[in-house]
């Protein structure tokens, strides 16, 4: 069967996992019954390169500017022999392939050492006592970014593990550089690149190529793949979509950039994909395109057929990932923050709650555009089936689910749903921390495989919290985390500075909210991002509302995405940067709290407002639930067994995970309490506590009165949740 379409993510992406928005358009495509291939350029070029071949190739290369080499270039360059003697047995040890070499590889003395390995000293204080398996991955990853180092010192200035060529891609008002990069001689990474294309085109002859460019790093891979086909199989035609595109080419307007590619489309690809399919046979005129830019007598011209609706997410069809060297891919360690780890250690199939952002109010927030502004959840069901289809395709059981805030109660839904299919499953997302993830919704989420939770605390001030219409306090940030920790679910929060109109004092005071939510435990990992302005963010549009001024000139023919702006309140952003790094990396691994804030910096910076033990405080004061008749009542551990006794009485018995444990009762209320559980199981429609509350005092009297007993306390401990 001939393929109408080839997917290709360039590189570079994860080494871990493959982006999903291949697999998606392919399960898309199968709903149609369009045959279609997809390939990740990006692992099998890192394969080719950190292979004894194309090293033996890096090598060759260095050693031509060996006088021109750094020390630690120059000392990779000796360990040549080393290095290719071993190259091989590592890549198979972090693809899970050779895990007894882990025993070899932690004792020291089997992997050559360059400049990443001088932190080893900080080895024991940053990670704790590893495992000697993670102790490997952590020192086999430090092995390849040492290579790495070389490869960009001697061979090839764009390379980088996860992007590529990343900076001819940031914001580049104009095309001119990036034309120019294009149209240098290959490099050793474009040889590797350009040669497993040729062989995909030639297994499989597709008729159409569209590449993936989810991040600035892919746009060059794309880019000269583009040329290479134009050049070498001028029949195909040539396809780009994407994170990038969707952010910085709305306004594009210079034409060169179809030198490389046909079509360039905009947003969810399956419409835009369809009628392009349907373009290319005949069966749609140009005119008949949806988000679709092409160039016609010389400049480019935006295509957007209103008449064609975006597909309900229902119809979409479940990812496929069955084209992927999934055994292929690489599980390192690269850092000790615990929520990066999970980025980059292990195999995550991704998949996404709904489509857009519940919230959808954020002013930092390209909230503007369809992906994250129009809002559409899909339902449990359908999610499980797709997480069923997707486990039976990989082999794995690790999610990902990639939302801008995955919807609260869609992940109840799901939740529930999982344990009724009695489903293994572990996976994490993005939420808001927001007052609907209560302490029961949390412990529903763990009893489901919730392992973590990214969100956004962006700035810990509630001025700041207000303009960003972020929708929770800081005091609820603290609250809300402290559930998810007690659950057992790892939490991570984005932090943001140098927002408009943010004071010195405002970052002290929230570097210092950070710290109290480490010291009090709720939080295990964060990390700071610097604000950037962008276009389609309400700031953008309107920086006067903001008050600041853009002072960019304006949009360029190329991309379009960052903004240049001036605060009036004149703070250099910048001088905060390291003195932010630097504490958290402390907080993070439990010590430093006791360093007062100004040390951590170079510059004079003022000393905090906050009251000391506010986060603590916070936690402390949050109300106890209270019960209404419109609660959910959901029952997660196992049914008891019922036990008569004589007098009356009777004992229900309760076999848990670790231990049994039973409760002696009056017969009556036991046979109440029995009823309670198997009525509320998970394994049955939820049911609101009026039903349960009216049967208690029709039978057993005052229904207040089981509220305040120790047996509701050893109920609601082991399993008895309420919404």
């Amino acid at each position: 069967m001939s393929t109408k379409v080839l997917f290709v993510t360039p590189p570079f992406t994860q080494l871990n996992t493959p982006y999903p928005a291949t697999a998606y358009l392919k399960g898309f495509l199968n709903t149609l019954q369009v045959p279609s291939r997809q390939a990740d350029l990006g692992i099998e070029a890192i394969l080719a390169l950190f292979s004894k071949k194309g090293l033996t190739q890096v090598f060759e290369i260095a050693a031509k500017k060996a006088d021109e080499l750094s020390d630690n270039a120059a000392r990779i360059l000796r360990m040549k022999a080393s290095y290719l003697q071993t190259i091989r047995s590592v890549i198979d040890f972090l693809q899970d392939k050779n895990p007894t070499l882990a025993y070899h590889i932690s004792e020291g003395d089997f992997l050559p050492e360059a400049g990443r390995f001088e932190q080893l000293d900080d080895m024991d204080w940053a990670f704790g006592s590893l495992g000697v398996r993670d102790k490997a991955r952590y020192l086999a990853t430090l092995y390849l970014e040492d290579i790495g180092d070389l490869i960009t010192e001697a061979v090839d200035p764009h390379f980088g593990f996860s992007r590529y060529a990343e900076r001819l891609g940031m914001s580049a008002l104009s095309f001119d550089e990036m034309d120019e990069a294009l149209r240098r001689p290959l490099s050793l990474i474009d040889s590797l690149m350009l040669e497993l294309l040729e062989e995909k085109i030639q297994r499989w002859q597709p008729e159409s190529v569209a590449f993936s460019v989810p991040f600035p790093g892919n746009l060059y891979g794309a880019l000269k793949c583009g040329q290479y086909l134009k050049k070498n199989h001028p029949a195909i035609k040539v396809w780009m979509g994407g994170g990038y595109p969707n952010t910085e080419l709305r306004s594009l307007k210079d034409p060169r950039v179809f030198d490389y590619v046909d079509y360039i489309t905009l947003d969810d690809g399956e419409a835009p994909v369809r009628l392009l399919l349907d373009h290319l046979e005949g069966k749609v005129p140009l005119e008949g395109l949806k988000r679709t830019f092409v160039r016609t007598a010389g400049e480019v011209k935006f295509i957007n057929n209103p008449a064609v609706k975006d597909l309900p997410q229902r119809e979409v069809g479940t990812p496929d990932y069955g084209d992927l060297q999934l055994r292929d891919y690489l599980s390192v360690i690269e850092v000790a923050n615990p929520m990066h780890r999970l980025w980059s250690d292990g195999r995550w199939n991704k998949l996404t709650l709904a489509h857009g952002c519940y919230w959808g109010k954020c002013t930092f927030c390209d909230i503007s555009l369809d992906y994250i502004g129009r809002y559409e959840p899909i339902n449990a069901a359908i999610l499980c089936d797709r997480i069923e289809e997707i486990m039976a395709q990989t082999g794995t059981n690790g999610f990902h689910f990639v939302d801008e805030a995955a919807p609260p109660a869609l992940m109840r839904d799901l939740a529930i749903e999982i344990l009724r299919r009695g489903l293994v499953v572990v996976w994490w997302t993005n939420i808001r921390f927001e007052s609907s993830f209560t302490a029961d919704l949390c412990r529903l989420l763990r009893a489901s495989g919730c392992i973590a939770v990214s969100g956004g605390l962006e700035v810990a001030s509630d001025r700041l919290l207000a303009l960003i219409k972020k929708g929770v306090t800081v005091a609820q940030v603290a609250q809300v985390t402290n559930h998810f920790t007690q659950a057992g679910i790892m939490v991570h929060a984005y932090l943001m500075y140098g927002y408009p109109t943010q004071t010195a004092q405002e970052t002290v005071d929230s570097m210092e909210m950070v710290r109290q939510l480490f010291e009090a435990g709720v939080l295990q990992s964060g990390f700071w991002h610097r604000f950037a302005m962008t276009a389609h963010s309400p700031v953008g549009m309107d920086p006067a509302a903001f008050s600041v001024k853009r002072t960019d000139l304006g949009p360029g023919a190329f991309a379009n995405n960052e903004l240049d702006y001036e605060d009036p309140t004149g703070v250099d952003h910048a001088l905060f940067s390291e003195g932010l790094r630097k504490s958290l990396f402390n907080y993070m691994h439990g010590v430093g709290f006791e360093i007062p804030l100004r040390d951590w910096f170079d510059v004079k910076v003022p000393a905090t407002s906050i009251p000391k033990k506010y986060i603590e405080r916070q936690i402390q004061s949050e109300a106890a639930p209270g019960y209404r008749d419109q609660n959910r009542v959901l029952w997660i551990g196992a049914q008891p067994d019922l036990v008569d006794a004589e007098e009356g009485f009777c004992e229900l018995v309760f076999s848990g995970k670790k231990e049994d444990f039973a409760i002696e009762l009056p017969l009556e209320l036991g046979e109440w309490v029995a009823w309670l559980l198997a009525t509320t199981s998970y394994e049955q429609a939820l049911n609101t506590l009026k039903p349960i509350r009216e049967r208690y005092e029709e039978e057993l009297g005052d229904f207040g009165e089981l509220l305040e007993s120790e047996v509701w306390d050893i109920l609601r401990e082991h399993g008895l949740l309420v919404f």
